[in-house]
């Protein structure tokens, strides 16, 4: 008589039997090992990506604050110019100046319009209470007829650009002879 289990060849303790086990094993562990493998590249290259956007974002930031500072220079080097249009504009009054006057005139507002388009502002501080972080006091004026504090006159204008100063305005500030000491020695 035969033995079923003998010449049966999908009995489990066969030699064919645990070649295939070990094989569908090998295949499970190897599958499994590959999904691992592409899982890490998934969130390698999720990783990367995100590296890349922030890498992307900075380098736009710094060429955009680099192309500010290079405006800024610029701003800062016309601003004498726009002072000596303002000084030649108060010197030359007479009628045997008009002509030249007029096309002064238009060549300075140009240069102040154009200074705005680049973002540049012009400080003007009459009237305002001082700020020591826009004005820069070089006079200052015992008065009660303004409050403490005030700006009275601006011998020179300032210039802002982003928030930032260029120059400050050179101003003369109202001060209360009582409050003098007490409120700008801080």
């Amino acid at each position: 008589m035969k033995d079923p289990e003998v010449n049966n060849p999908s009995s489990p303790d066969s030699p064919e039997d645990k070649t295939v086990i070990d094989d569908s094993s090998r295949d499970d562990s190897e599958a499994k090992r590959l999904a691992s493998e592409l899982e890490d590249m998934r969130q390698t290259l999720v990783r990367h990506q995100a590296d890349f956007a922030n890498f992307r974002k900075r380098a736009e930031k710094e060429n955009r604050e680099a192309g500010q500072r290079a405006t800024a220079r610029v701003l800062e080097q016309l601003i004498p110019v726009i002072d000596g249009f303002e000084h030649a504009l108060a010197a030359h009054r007479e009628d045997e100046y008009e002509g030249y006057r007029k096309g002064f005139e238009l060549i300075y507002k140009q240069l102040l319009d154009n200074l705005a388009r680049l973002g540049a502002e012009r400080i003007e501080p009459a009237g305002q209470a001082f700020d020591p972080h826009l004005h820069q006091a070089v006079d200052r004026t015992e008065t009660t007829a303004h409050p403490d504090g005030t700006v009275l006159e601006v011998y020179q204008p300032g210039y802002l650009y982003h928030g930032r100063v260029l120059r400050p305005a050179m101003v003369r500030v109202a001060v209360h002879a009582a409050g003098a000491s007490n409120k700008f020695a801080n």
